[in-house]
Protein backbone atom coordinates (compact mmCIF):
# COMPACT_ATOMS: atom_id res chain seq x y z
CA UNK A 1 0.00 0.00 0.00
CA UNK A 2 1.23 3.70 -0.40
CA UNK A 3 2.39 6.26 1.92
CA UNK A 4 2.57 9.73 0.30
CA UNK A 5 2.49 7.92 -3.15
CA UNK A 6 5.41 5.57 -2.15
CA UNK A 7 4.75 1.60 -1.73
CA UNK A 8 5.54 0.25 1.65
CA UNK A 9 5.48 -3.45 3.38
CA UNK A 10 5.27 -3.12 7.05
CA UNK A 11 8.11 -5.02 7.37
CA UNK A 12 10.97 -5.63 5.20
CA UNK A 13 14.64 -6.34 4.97
CA UNK A 14 17.23 -3.78 5.21
CA UNK A 15 19.33 -3.21 2.43
CA UNK A 16 22.39 -5.05 4.19
CA UNK A 17 20.58 -8.23 4.01
CA UNK A 18 20.29 -9.07 7.56
CA UNK A 19 18.70 -5.85 9.38
CA UNK A 20 14.76 -5.56 9.69
CA UNK A 21 12.89 -2.66 9.16
CA UNK A 22 9.58 -2.03 10.63
CA UNK A 23 6.99 1.18 10.72
CA UNK A 24 6.62 2.13 14.20
CA UNK A 25 3.07 2.56 14.40
CA UNK A 26 2.83 3.88 18.04
CA UNK A 27 4.23 7.20 16.18
CA UNK A 28 1.24 7.39 14.02
CA UNK A 29 -0.71 9.17 12.77
CA UNK A 30 1.25 12.35 13.75
CA UNK A 31 4.29 11.09 12.33
CA UNK A 32 5.80 8.45 9.57
CA UNK A 33 8.49 6.11 11.26
CA UNK A 34 10.43 3.56 10.98
CA UNK A 35 12.58 1.59 13.16
CA UNK A 36 15.54 -0.64 12.47
CA UNK A 37 15.83 -4.21 13.87
CA UNK A 38 19.22 -5.38 14.75
CA UNK A 39 18.88 -8.74 16.84
CA UNK A 40 16.19 -10.93 19.30
CA UNK A 41 15.40 -8.43 21.76
CA UNK A 42 14.64 -5.70 19.09
CA UNK A 43 12.01 -8.12 17.98
CA UNK A 44 10.82 -9.09 21.57
CA UNK A 45 10.70 -5.66 21.55
CA UNK A 46 8.91 -4.57 18.63
CA UNK A 47 6.28 -7.16 19.01
CA UNK A 48 5.87 -6.26 23.08
CA UNK A 49 5.89 -2.81 23.18
CA UNK A 50 3.69 -2.79 19.84
CA UNK A 51 5.79 -1.07 17.32
CA UNK A 52 4.29 -3.92 15.18
CA UNK A 53 0.71 -4.91 15.58
CA UNK A 54 -1.81 -6.97 14.03
CA UNK A 55 -1.69 -10.95 14.41
CA UNK A 56 -0.35 -11.28 10.91
CA UNK A 57 2.20 -9.20 11.25
CA UNK A 58 3.29 -10.23 14.99
CA UNK A 59 3.62 -13.37 13.14
CA UNK A 60 5.85 -12.28 10.50
CA UNK A 61 7.72 -10.10 12.77
CA UNK A 62 8.36 -13.13 15.35
CA UNK A 63 9.77 -15.21 12.14
CA UNK A 64 12.21 -12.24 11.26
CA UNK A 65 13.00 -12.17 14.91
CA UNK A 66 14.30 -15.81 14.85
CA UNK A 67 16.48 -15.00 11.77
CA UNK A 68 18.15 -12.25 13.92
CA UNK A 69 18.76 -14.47 16.62
CA UNK A 70 20.10 -16.96 14.30
CA UNK A 71 22.12 -14.46 12.64
CA UNK A 72 24.06 -13.73 15.86
CA UNK A 73 23.98 -17.13 16.94
CA UNK A 74 22.72 -20.14 15.29
CA UNK A 75 23.22 -23.08 18.10
CA UNK A 76 20.21 -24.85 19.53
CA UNK A 77 20.77 -23.64 22.69
CA UNK A 78 20.06 -20.26 21.44
CA UNK A 79 17.29 -21.52 18.73
CA UNK A 80 14.97 -22.38 21.63
CA UNK A 81 15.45 -19.16 23.62
CA UNK A 82 15.17 -17.23 20.81
CA UNK A 83 11.86 -19.25 20.44
CA UNK A 84 10.82 -18.79 24.25
CA UNK A 85 11.74 -15.03 24.39
CA UNK A 86 9.60 -14.35 21.34
CA UNK A 87 6.68 -16.61 22.57
CA UNK A 88 6.53 -14.86 25.78
CA UNK A 89 5.37 -11.44 23.94
CA UNK A 90 1.74 -11.54 23.21
CA UNK A 91 -0.38 -14.13 24.11
CA UNK A 92 -3.41 -14.16 21.89
CA UNK A 93 -2.47 -13.68 18.76
CA UNK A 94 -2.43 -17.14 17.38
CA UNK A 95 0.20 -16.28 14.53
CA UNK A 96 2.64 -15.98 16.32
CA UNK A 97 2.41 -19.61 17.50
CA UNK A 98 2.02 -20.83 14.04
CA UNK A 99 5.23 -18.52 12.90
CA UNK A 100 7.47 -19.85 15.91
CA UNK A 101 6.53 -23.56 15.96
CA UNK A 102 7.40 -23.42 11.88
CA UNK A 103 10.35 -21.67 12.03
CA UNK A 104 11.68 -24.10 15.13
CA UNK A 105 10.59 -27.09 13.42
CA UNK A 106 12.36 -25.91 10.22
CA UNK A 107 15.39 -24.67 11.42
CA UNK A 108 15.88 -27.38 14.34
CA UNK A 109 16.39 -29.57 11.65
CA UNK A 110 19.70 -27.93 10.05
CA UNK A 111 22.88 -28.00 10.88
CA UNK A 112 23.69 -24.35 12.81
CA UNK A 113 25.89 -23.36 9.88
CA UNK A 114 22.70 -23.36 7.28
CA UNK A 115 20.46 -21.59 9.96
CA UNK A 116 20.78 -18.17 9.20
CA UNK A 117 19.99 -18.51 5.57
CA UNK A 118 17.30 -20.86 6.07
CA UNK A 119 15.50 -18.72 8.60
CA UNK A 120 15.95 -15.37 6.63
CA UNK A 121 14.64 -17.11 3.28
CA UNK A 122 11.47 -19.00 5.53
CA UNK A 123 10.71 -15.15 6.96
CA UNK A 124 10.98 -13.75 4.18
CA UNK A 125 8.20 -16.51 2.46
CA UNK A 126 6.06 -15.73 5.46
CA UNK A 127 5.70 -12.56 4.90
CA UNK A 128 5.03 -13.08 0.91
CA UNK A 129 2.26 -15.71 1.65
CA UNK A 130 0.62 -13.50 3.76
CA UNK A 131 0.35 -11.01 1.32
CA UNK A 132 -1.24 -13.43 -1.29
CA UNK A 133 -3.16 -14.63 1.28
CA UNK A 134 -4.87 -11.25 2.32
CA UNK A 135 -4.85 -10.15 -1.59
CA UNK A 136 -7.39 -13.46 -1.78
CA UNK A 137 -9.27 -12.13 1.28
CA UNK A 138 -9.98 -9.09 -0.40
CA UNK A 139 -10.99 -10.46 -3.54
CA UNK A 140 -13.78 -12.75 -2.09
CA UNK A 141 -14.79 -10.43 -0.08
CA UNK A 142 -14.88 -7.77 -3.09
CA UNK A 143 -17.99 -10.12 -4.30
CA UNK A 144 -19.55 -9.60 -1.06
CA UNK A 145 -19.15 -5.81 -1.37
CA UNK A 146 -20.20 -5.39 -4.62
CA UNK A 147 -23.53 -7.67 -4.37
CA UNK A 148 -24.87 -5.29 -1.75
CA UNK A 149 -23.97 -2.60 -3.32
CA UNK A 150 -25.94 -3.86 -6.32
CA UNK A 151 -28.83 -4.98 -4.22
CA UNK A 152 -28.78 -1.62 -2.29
CA UNK A 153 -28.83 0.44 -5.92
CA UNK A 154 -26.46 2.35 -7.96
CA UNK A 155 -24.59 4.87 -7.49
CA UNK A 156 -25.25 5.24 -3.64
CA UNK A 157 -22.47 4.14 -2.08
CA UNK A 158 -21.90 1.67 -0.12
CA UNK A 159 -21.37 1.66 3.96
CA UNK A 160 -19.10 -0.58 6.07
CA UNK A 161 -18.47 -0.30 9.49
CA UNK A 162 -15.02 -1.86 10.88
CA UNK A 163 -13.76 -2.12 14.21
CA UNK A 164 -9.98 -1.78 15.43
CA UNK A 165 -7.01 -1.63 12.80
CA UNK A 166 -7.44 -4.83 10.39
CA UNK A 167 -5.61 -3.14 7.21
CA UNK A 168 -2.24 -3.48 5.61
CA UNK A 169 -0.35 -2.20 9.12
CA UNK A 170 -1.96 -5.66 11.04
CA UNK A 171 -0.82 -7.44 8.14
CA UNK A 172 2.30 -7.30 5.42
CA UNK A 173 0.27 -6.02 2.83
CA UNK A 174 -3.62 -5.24 1.82
CA UNK A 175 -4.98 -6.52 5.27
CA UNK A 176 -7.86 -8.87 6.09
CA UNK A 177 -11.11 -6.88 6.85
CA UNK A 178 -9.55 -3.82 4.84
CA UNK A 179 -8.55 -5.69 1.74
CA UNK A 180 -11.94 -6.28 0.28
CA UNK A 181 -12.78 -2.48 1.29
CA UNK A 182 -9.23 -1.64 -1.09
CA UNK A 183 -10.44 -3.80 -3.75
CA UNK A 184 -13.77 -2.54 -4.56
CA UNK A 185 -12.88 1.29 -3.75
CA UNK A 186 -10.06 0.38 -6.75
CA UNK A 187 -12.99 -1.40 -8.70
CA UNK A 188 -14.72 2.07 -8.47
CA UNK A 189 -17.48 1.13 -6.44
CA UNK A 190 -18.07 4.12 -4.10
CA UNK A 191 -17.40 3.00 -0.59
CA UNK A 192 -17.32 4.94 2.62
CA UNK A 193 -16.32 3.47 5.76
CA UNK A 194 -17.24 4.27 9.63
CA UNK A 195 -13.91 4.13 11.52
CA UNK A 196 -14.49 3.11 15.21
CA UNK A 197 -12.43 4.99 17.44
CA UNK A 198 -11.89 1.84 19.33
CA UNK A 199 -10.41 2.92 22.53
CA UNK A 200 -8.19 2.13 24.50
CA UNK A 201 -5.26 2.23 22.25
CA UNK A 202 -7.13 4.11 19.34
CA UNK A 203 -6.07 1.89 16.68
CA UNK A 204 -9.32 2.46 14.26
CA UNK A 205 -8.90 6.27 14.67
CA UNK A 206 -4.98 6.52 14.64
CA UNK A 207 -4.92 3.95 12.12
CA UNK A 208 -7.24 3.17 10.14
CA UNK A 209 -8.11 6.12 9.30
CA UNK A 210 -4.63 7.23 8.72
CA UNK A 211 -4.44 4.59 6.20
CA UNK A 212 -7.40 4.80 4.41
CA UNK A 213 -6.80 8.38 3.59
CA UNK A 214 -3.44 7.42 1.86
CA UNK A 215 -5.33 5.27 -0.35
CA UNK A 216 -7.94 7.84 -1.07
CA UNK A 217 -10.84 6.05 0.40
CA UNK A 218 -13.87 7.90 2.05
CA UNK A 219 -13.73 7.67 5.60
CA UNK A 220 -15.89 9.12 8.62
CA UNK A 221 -14.56 8.29 12.67
CA UNK A 222 -17.14 7.50 15.09
CA UNK A 223 -16.55 7.05 18.79
CA UNK A 224 -17.05 3.29 19.58
CA UNK A 225 -20.95 3.44 20.93
CA UNK A 226 -21.86 5.35 17.98
CA UNK A 227 -22.27 1.76 15.75
CA UNK A 228 -24.99 0.61 17.31
CA UNK A 229 -27.09 3.96 16.57
CA UNK A 230 -25.73 3.92 12.93
CA UNK A 231 -27.48 0.96 12.67
CA UNK A 232 -30.80 1.11 13.96
CA UNK A 233 -30.90 4.54 11.08
CA UNK A 234 -29.95 2.34 8.19
CA UNK A 235 -26.93 4.07 7.71
CA UNK A 236 -24.36 0.75 8.07
CA UNK A 237 -24.57 -1.47 4.74
CA UNK A 238 -22.35 -4.43 6.47
CA UNK A 239 -19.92 -4.87 8.75
CA UNK A 240 -16.41 -6.35 8.72
CA UNK A 241 -13.89 -6.82 10.84
CA UNK A 242 -10.27 -8.60 11.57
CA UNK A 243 -9.61 -11.62 14.17
CA UNK A 244 -6.22 -12.62 15.88
CA UNK A 245 -7.97 -15.83 16.87
CA UNK A 246 -10.64 -17.84 15.32
CA UNK A 247 -11.59 -21.38 16.59
CA UNK A 248 -12.09 -24.30 14.48
CA UNK A 249 -15.52 -24.04 15.65
CA UNK A 250 -15.89 -20.25 14.03
CA UNK A 251 -15.77 -17.88 17.60
CA UNK A 252 -13.86 -15.29 16.94
CA UNK A 253 -11.63 -13.32 19.33
CA UNK A 254 -10.84 -9.82 18.32
CA UNK A 255 -9.93 -6.22 19.78
CA UNK A 256 -12.36 -5.41 23.04
CA UNK A 257 -15.29 -4.27 21.42
CA UNK A 258 -16.01 -6.33 18.69
CA UNK A 259 -18.66 -8.58 20.15
CA UNK A 260 -20.73 -5.39 21.21
CA UNK A 261 -20.65 -4.25 17.29
CA UNK A 262 -21.53 -7.92 16.47
CA UNK A 263 -24.84 -7.88 18.67
CA UNK A 264 -25.36 -4.31 17.01
CA UNK A 265 -25.60 -5.78 13.66
CA UNK A 266 -27.30 -8.97 14.73
CA UNK A 267 -29.96 -7.20 16.16
CA UNK A 268 -30.68 -4.46 13.67
CA UNK A 269 -30.15 -7.50 10.63
CA UNK A 270 -26.74 -6.36 9.46
CA UNK A 271 -24.50 -8.69 8.13
CA UNK A 272 -21.40 -9.05 10.03
CA UNK A 273 -18.09 -10.62 8.41
CA UNK A 274 -14.72 -11.36 9.47
CA UNK A 275 -11.68 -11.37 7.57
CA UNK A 276 -9.79 -14.34 8.30
CA UNK A 277 -6.58 -15.67 7.02
CA UNK A 278 -5.98 -19.34 7.82
CA UNK A 279 -2.85 -18.78 9.83
CA UNK A 280 -5.43 -17.12 12.10
CA UNK A 281 -7.48 -20.45 12.93
CA UNK A 282 -6.50 -22.36 16.07
CA UNK A 283 -7.62 -25.90 15.04
CA UNK A 284 -7.25 -26.54 18.63
CA UNK A 285 -9.73 -24.82 20.49
CA UNK A 286 -13.14 -25.22 19.90
CA UNK A 287 -14.64 -23.03 22.53
CA UNK A 288 -13.07 -19.25 22.19
CA UNK A 289 -14.83 -18.29 25.75
CA UNK A 290 -12.90 -20.89 27.38
CA UNK A 291 -9.91 -21.67 25.25
CA UNK A 292 -8.58 -17.76 24.27
CA UNK A 293 -6.41 -16.23 26.81
CA UNK A 294 -7.48 -12.55 26.81
CA UNK A 295 -4.59 -10.68 26.98
CA UNK A 296 -4.87 -7.69 30.13
CA UNK A 297 -2.50 -4.94 29.56
CA UNK A 298 -1.11 -2.00 31.17
CA UNK A 299 -4.00 0.16 32.85
CA UNK A 300 -2.11 3.26 31.29
CA UNK A 301 -2.64 2.58 28.05
CA UNK A 302 -6.83 3.51 29.42
CA UNK A 303 -6.09 6.58 31.48
CA UNK A 304 -3.51 8.20 29.40
CA UNK A 305 -3.50 9.35 25.76
CA UNK A 306 -0.95 10.56 23.02
CA UNK A 307 -2.01 13.52 20.81
CA UNK A 308 -0.51 16.45 18.78
CA UNK A 309 -1.06 19.84 20.04
CA UNK A 310 -1.47 23.32 18.46
CA UNK A 311 1.90 23.70 17.83
CA UNK A 312 2.09 20.45 16.13
CA UNK A 313 4.28 18.72 19.17
CA UNK A 314 2.49 15.45 20.18
CA UNK A 315 2.15 15.13 23.96
CA UNK A 316 0.68 12.39 26.17
CA UNK A 317 -2.44 13.69 28.32
CA UNK A 318 -3.74 11.82 31.69
CA UNK A 319 -7.60 11.37 31.83
CA UNK A 320 -8.67 9.77 34.50
CA UNK A 321 -8.07 10.98 38.60
CA UNK A 322 -4.99 9.96 40.27
CA UNK A 323 -5.79 6.34 41.87
CA UNK A 324 -8.65 5.07 40.41
CA UNK A 325 -8.17 1.45 39.17
CA UNK A 326 -8.03 0.84 35.78
CA UNK A 327 -9.37 -2.49 34.14
CA UNK A 328 -7.53 -3.00 30.72
CA UNK A 329 -8.76 -6.15 28.72
CA UNK A 330 -7.47 -5.76 24.86
CA UNK A 331 -9.89 -8.09 23.21
CA UNK A 332 -13.44 -10.02 23.30
CA UNK A 333 -14.59 -13.63 21.80
CA UNK A 334 -17.88 -13.36 19.85
CA UNK A 335 -19.81 -16.11 19.09
CA UNK A 336 -20.30 -17.72 15.72
CA UNK A 337 -24.04 -17.36 16.31
CA UNK A 338 -23.52 -13.52 15.73
CA UNK A 339 -21.53 -13.48 12.70
CA UNK A 340 -22.54 -13.73 9.41
CA UNK A 341 -19.64 -15.20 7.55
CA UNK A 342 -16.04 -15.79 7.40
CA UNK A 343 -13.84 -14.22 4.38
CA UNK A 344 -10.64 -16.60 3.69
CA UNK A 345 -8.12 -16.65 0.97
CA UNK A 346 -10.13 -19.85 -0.16
CA UNK A 347 -13.85 -18.57 0.18
CA UNK A 348 -16.19 -16.99 2.18
CA UNK A 349 -18.04 -19.70 4.87
CA UNK A 350 -20.68 -19.89 7.85
CA UNK A 351 -18.49 -19.49 10.91
CA UNK A 352 -18.81 -22.91 12.10
CA UNK A 353 -16.78 -26.44 12.32
CA UNK A 354 -17.88 -27.68 9.00
CA UNK A 355 -17.61 -24.24 6.87
CA UNK A 356 -14.43 -24.26 8.14
CA UNK A 357 -13.27 -27.55 7.66
CA UNK A 358 -14.85 -27.56 4.19
CA UNK A 359 -12.60 -24.80 3.20
CA UNK A 360 -9.60 -26.32 5.11
CA UNK A 361 -10.00 -30.34 4.42
CA UNK A 362 -6.60 -31.21 4.84
CA UNK A 363 -6.68 -29.68 8.65
CA UNK A 364 -9.16 -32.92 9.25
Amino acid sequence: MNVDGIPFRTIWLADDKWAVHVIDQRKLPHQFVTARLESLEDAVTAIKDMWVRGAPLIGATAAYGMALAMHVDPTDKNLVIAHDHLFSTRPTAVNLRWALEDMRELLGQLSPDLRANEAYRRAAKICDDDVKICSSIGENGLDLIEKIWHKKGQPEAINILTHCNAGWLATVDWGTALSPIYKAYNAGIPVHVWVDETRPRNQGSSLTAWELGQQGVKHTIIVDNVGGHLMQHGLVDLCITGTDRTTYSGDVCNKIGTYLKALAAHDNNVPFYVGLPSPTIDWTVYDGLSGIPIEERDGSEVSIVSGCATDGTVTDVRLTPEGSDVANYAFDVTPRRLITGLITERGVCDASENGLRNLFPEMA
